[in-house]
Protein backbone atom coordinates (compact mmCIF):
# COMPACT_ATOMS: atom_id res chain seq x y z
CA UNK A 1 0.00 0.00 0.00
CA UNK A 2 1.37 3.40 -1.00
CA UNK A 3 2.54 5.63 2.04
CA UNK A 4 0.47 8.42 0.16
CA UNK A 5 -2.34 9.16 -1.36
CA UNK A 6 -2.09 7.79 -5.33
CA UNK A 7 -4.97 6.90 -7.81
CA UNK A 8 -5.52 3.20 -7.43
CA UNK A 9 -5.60 3.02 -11.37
CA UNK A 10 -2.05 4.46 -11.63
CA UNK A 11 0.43 1.75 -10.14
CA UNK A 12 4.61 2.45 -9.66
CA UNK A 13 5.58 5.50 -11.08
CA UNK A 14 2.61 6.65 -13.33
CA UNK A 15 0.70 7.03 -10.22
CA UNK A 16 3.56 9.45 -8.83
CA UNK A 17 4.12 11.18 -11.80
CA UNK A 18 0.06 12.04 -11.61
CA UNK A 19 0.73 13.12 -8.00
CA UNK A 20 3.20 16.15 -8.77
CA UNK A 21 2.76 16.90 -12.71
CA UNK A 22 5.01 19.78 -11.81
CA UNK A 23 7.91 18.11 -11.08
CA UNK A 24 6.70 14.66 -13.51
CA UNK A 25 7.24 17.32 -16.77
CA UNK A 26 11.09 17.56 -16.45
CA UNK A 27 11.10 13.57 -15.26
CA UNK A 28 9.21 12.83 -18.61
CA UNK A 29 10.85 15.14 -20.69
CA UNK A 30 14.35 13.72 -19.66
CA UNK A 31 13.67 10.19 -19.76
CA UNK A 32 11.86 10.64 -23.39
CA UNK A 33 14.97 12.24 -24.62
CA UNK A 34 17.21 9.49 -23.64
CA UNK A 35 15.47 6.36 -24.10
CA UNK A 36 13.67 7.74 -27.36
CA UNK A 37 15.60 10.46 -28.48
CA UNK A 38 17.92 10.22 -31.41
CA UNK A 39 20.35 7.78 -30.48
CA UNK A 40 23.34 5.43 -31.70
CA UNK A 41 21.61 2.93 -29.26
CA UNK A 42 18.22 1.55 -30.14
CA UNK A 43 15.38 2.19 -28.08
CA UNK A 44 15.40 -1.50 -27.09
CA UNK A 45 19.41 -1.21 -26.19
CA UNK A 46 18.33 1.78 -23.83
CA UNK A 47 15.60 -0.02 -22.10
CA UNK A 48 18.33 -3.49 -21.30
CA UNK A 49 19.85 -0.71 -19.37
CA UNK A 50 17.10 0.28 -17.79
CA UNK A 51 16.42 -3.45 -17.07
CA UNK A 52 19.65 -4.46 -15.60
CA UNK A 53 19.69 -0.97 -13.27
CA UNK A 54 16.01 -2.11 -12.32
CA UNK A 55 16.63 -5.53 -11.90
CA UNK A 56 19.41 -4.93 -9.71
CA UNK A 57 17.94 -2.52 -7.63
CA UNK A 58 15.04 -5.41 -7.00
CA UNK A 59 12.40 -3.10 -7.83
CA UNK A 60 9.82 -5.11 -9.42
CA UNK A 61 7.49 -2.93 -10.98
CA UNK A 62 10.60 -1.13 -12.62
CA UNK A 63 12.36 -4.03 -13.45
CA UNK A 64 9.12 -5.91 -14.95
CA UNK A 65 7.57 -2.59 -17.09
CA UNK A 66 11.46 -1.99 -18.63
CA UNK A 67 11.79 -6.07 -19.46
CA UNK A 68 8.62 -5.92 -20.82
CA UNK A 69 9.08 -2.88 -23.40
CA UNK A 70 12.65 -4.39 -24.41
CA UNK A 71 11.29 -7.56 -25.01
CA UNK A 72 8.37 -5.85 -27.26
CA UNK A 73 11.48 -3.11 -28.74
CA UNK A 74 13.79 -6.08 -29.37
CA UNK A 75 11.05 -8.93 -30.42
CA UNK A 76 11.89 -11.37 -28.21
CA UNK A 77 12.44 -11.74 -24.43
CA UNK A 78 15.69 -14.00 -24.43
CA UNK A 79 17.94 -11.34 -24.09
CA UNK A 80 15.97 -9.10 -21.08
CA UNK A 81 16.14 -13.04 -19.46
CA UNK A 82 19.55 -14.02 -19.84
CA UNK A 83 21.13 -10.03 -19.02
CA UNK A 84 19.70 -10.52 -15.12
CA UNK A 85 20.83 -14.47 -15.06
CA UNK A 86 24.65 -13.94 -16.66
CA UNK A 87 25.67 -10.58 -18.52
CA UNK A 88 28.40 -12.35 -19.96
CA UNK A 89 26.72 -14.69 -22.16
CA UNK A 90 23.92 -12.66 -23.42
CA UNK A 91 22.90 -12.50 -26.55
CA UNK A 92 24.08 -8.85 -27.28
CA UNK A 93 27.20 -7.41 -28.97
CA UNK A 94 30.33 -7.15 -27.07
CA UNK A 95 29.70 -3.38 -26.97
CA UNK A 96 26.39 -3.86 -25.35
CA UNK A 97 27.82 -6.18 -22.83
CA UNK A 98 30.37 -3.45 -21.50
CA UNK A 99 27.20 -0.65 -21.78
CA UNK A 100 25.72 -2.91 -19.46
CA UNK A 101 28.72 -3.60 -17.64
CA UNK A 102 28.93 0.27 -16.84
CA UNK A 103 25.40 0.10 -16.07
CA UNK A 104 25.62 -2.56 -13.42
CA UNK A 105 28.58 -0.19 -11.79
CA UNK A 106 26.65 2.50 -11.83
CA UNK A 107 23.73 0.67 -10.15
CA UNK A 108 26.22 0.09 -7.33
CA UNK A 109 27.57 3.46 -6.91
CA UNK A 110 28.82 6.07 -9.23
CA UNK A 111 32.52 5.66 -7.94
CA UNK A 112 31.91 1.47 -8.78
CA UNK A 113 32.99 2.76 -12.34
CA UNK A 114 36.46 2.63 -13.28
CA UNK A 115 38.81 3.52 -16.10
CA UNK A 116 39.15 -0.12 -17.09
CA UNK A 117 35.02 -0.44 -17.47
CA UNK A 118 35.43 2.51 -19.85
CA UNK A 119 38.08 1.60 -21.43
CA UNK A 120 36.71 -1.85 -22.22
CA UNK A 121 33.60 -0.25 -23.70
CA UNK A 122 35.69 2.14 -25.92
CA UNK A 123 37.54 -1.21 -27.28
CA UNK A 124 34.23 -2.70 -28.02
CA UNK A 125 33.34 0.40 -29.87
CA UNK A 126 31.30 2.27 -27.87
CA UNK A 127 31.77 5.95 -28.09
CA UNK A 128 31.62 8.86 -25.52
CA UNK A 129 28.07 10.02 -26.20
CA UNK A 130 27.00 6.18 -25.58
CA UNK A 131 28.98 6.10 -22.62
CA UNK A 132 27.49 9.14 -21.66
CA UNK A 133 24.26 8.12 -21.68
CA UNK A 134 24.57 4.54 -20.47
CA UNK A 135 25.67 6.54 -17.10
CA UNK A 136 23.26 9.04 -17.01
CA UNK A 137 20.19 6.53 -17.83
CA UNK A 138 21.34 3.54 -15.04
CA UNK A 139 22.02 6.63 -12.76
CA UNK A 140 18.42 8.25 -13.62
CA UNK A 141 16.58 4.40 -12.87
CA UNK A 142 18.35 4.06 -9.83
CA UNK A 143 16.61 7.45 -8.97
CA UNK A 144 13.05 5.86 -10.47
CA UNK A 145 13.59 2.61 -8.82
CA UNK A 146 14.06 4.61 -5.15
CA UNK A 147 11.05 6.98 -5.96
CA UNK A 148 8.90 3.55 -6.41
CA UNK A 149 9.70 2.01 -4.09
CA UNK A 150 10.48 4.98 -1.65
CA UNK A 151 6.30 5.60 -1.67
CA UNK A 152 5.63 1.85 -1.86
CA UNK A 153 3.78 2.00 -5.11
CA UNK A 154 1.75 -0.89 -6.42
CA UNK A 155 3.19 -3.25 -8.45
CA UNK A 156 0.83 -5.29 -10.28
CA UNK A 157 1.31 -9.04 -10.49
CA UNK A 158 -0.58 -9.47 -14.16
CA UNK A 159 2.11 -9.74 -16.54
CA UNK A 160 -1.13 -8.34 -19.11
CA UNK A 161 -0.50 -5.01 -17.16
CA UNK A 162 2.86 -4.64 -18.04
CA UNK A 163 2.40 -5.90 -21.80
CA UNK A 164 -0.10 -2.83 -22.02
CA UNK A 165 2.19 -0.61 -20.55
CA UNK A 166 5.39 -1.72 -22.61
CA UNK A 167 3.33 -0.81 -25.58
CA UNK A 168 2.60 2.60 -24.20
CA UNK A 169 6.43 3.20 -23.54
CA UNK A 170 7.47 1.94 -26.56
CA UNK A 171 6.00 4.78 -28.14
CA UNK A 172 7.46 7.30 -25.61
CA UNK A 173 7.50 8.91 -21.66
CA UNK A 174 5.22 11.73 -22.51
CA UNK A 175 2.07 12.08 -20.66
CA UNK A 176 -1.00 11.01 -22.64
CA UNK A 177 -2.85 13.79 -23.95
CA UNK A 178 -6.11 12.76 -22.27
CA UNK A 179 -4.31 11.77 -18.98
CA UNK A 180 -5.17 8.39 -17.70
CA UNK A 181 -8.85 8.73 -16.48
CA UNK A 182 -9.24 5.98 -19.71
CA UNK A 183 -7.30 3.32 -17.57
CA UNK A 184 -9.75 3.23 -14.46
CA UNK A 185 -12.26 -0.21 -14.04
CA UNK A 186 -15.68 0.87 -14.08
Amino acid sequence: MPYIPLEEHLPGITGLLEYRKDTAEPIRALTQTLLRGPSTLSPGERELIATIVSHRNECRFCSTAHTAAADLLLGECETTEQIKKDLSSAPVSAKMKALLTIAAHVQKSGKAVTTESVEKAKAAGATDLEIHDTVLIAALFCLYNRYVDGLSTVAPTDPNFYKGLAERIAVGYNRLPQGYDHLKKH
